[in-house]
């Protein structure tokens, strides 16, 4: 059963920053920051091997015909996520170091754990380590101190399979009160969060003061930087339905263009593209990235960025002020 601590809740937000919206004042008057995430998920999700009884039955190949098989393997999911460690995640790599531009992962540490070579080159080459779980499983239903633990234990086992410590985290299948806990248990190991992404309401950051230092002081409250994230330009949607209504590359170049052209228009927001492995990784899929890619290479005033720089940039720009959405000095 979920359980939803109400001192830990941060309340829903209707109103954002309206009428106007809000500019975010990119460096060098970028007139957007594009934050390319790659979800490494592959090696942690559930798995016959690894004891979870069954072999993943979600976001792989064979999209939303695919039928779980309780009590047993099944091969082709296996090797569908074995793509993405050998030869997609790869080739994702190599686009990204084509342009010149870094990414953030959303890793998970038993992924990183299983393919050393590429958490290695990821450090190497300056992409973000953040952190996206211990697993690739849902642990919505977790109560307080086993959601705790698993906090702790998902950023202690990251900095030992890549030597990083994240600094910004989406876990995407946590319990109501995870997001809120996150900052209190790291102040407890010692470590420092720059930004969650847990929230999917806005394409800008914004500041959200936190209940657990509602009995604080105004000048010793920190508050949390949330840089939104997104599902709509998610590769992942190539396997759903409703999707891009087709697994084709195309459909999904056509419309990282035209969200990007109306943010690139409007100016001062943020464009958020989620790649996987298994999925955008795939040789037609990835030539219609870099068709994205390329476009947006040849536009005067793009930034693309880590999560990492986007937070750092915010926080300087528009330090937390309490009760400010946008901060401010």
């Amino acid at each position: 059963m979920v359980h939803t601590e109400e001192a830990l809740q941060i309340p829903r937000d209707f109103e954002g920053f309206g009428e106007e919206g809000f500019d975010c004042q990119w460096p060098n008057g970028a007139r957007i920051a594009v934050s390319f995430i790659l979800n490494y998920e592959e090696g942690g999700e559930r798995s016959w091997y690894d004891g979870d009884g069954m072999s993943e039955p979600y976001l792989w190949e064979k999209g939303s015909s695919v039928t779980a098989k309780p009590g047993g393997r099944h091969l082709n999911s296996e090797q569908d996520f074995e793509y993405g460690s050998r030869v997609g995640c790869w080739r994702i790599f190599r686009l990204m170091k084509e342009f010149g531009w870094n990414m953030t992962l959303w890793a998970i540490a038993k992924a990183m754990e299983r393919n050393p070579g590429f958490a290695k080159a990821c450090v190497r080459d300056g992409h973000e380590i953040g952190a996206h779980g211990l697993r690739w499983l849902e642990f919505w239903d977790y109560p307080l101190e086993e959601d705790r633990k698993y906090i702790k234990d998902t950023w202690e086992a990251l900095h030992e399979a890549t030597g990083e410590w994240p600094v910004g985290f989406y876990f995407g299948r946590a319990t109501p009160n995870t997001h809120v806990l996150v900052p209190t248990v790291l102040k407890d190991i010692g470590q420092k969060l720059l930004y969650s992404s847990e929230a999917y309401n806005d394409e800008v950051p914004y500041w959200v003061d936190l209940p657990s230092e509602s009995s604080l002081p105004a000048e010793e409250r920190e508050g949390m930087l949330i840089v939104p994230y997104n599902y709509d330009c998610n590769d992942g949607k190539l396997h759903m339905a409703p999707g891009f209504m087709s697994s084709a590359g195309q459909t999904y170049e056509s419309y990282l263009k035209s969200t990007f052209d109306m943010l690139y228009r409007e100016g001062g927001k943020m464009m958020t593209i989620p790649m996987h492995s298994r999925i955008v990784g795939k040789a037609g899929r990835a030539e219609a990235l870099r068709n994205f890619m390329k476009y947006i290479s040849e536009k005067e005033g793009v930034w693309v960025s880590t999560r990492r720089d986007i937070a750092k940039h915010y926080r300087e720009k528009f330090p937390y002020k309490p009760g400010s959405r946008c901060g401010g000095a």
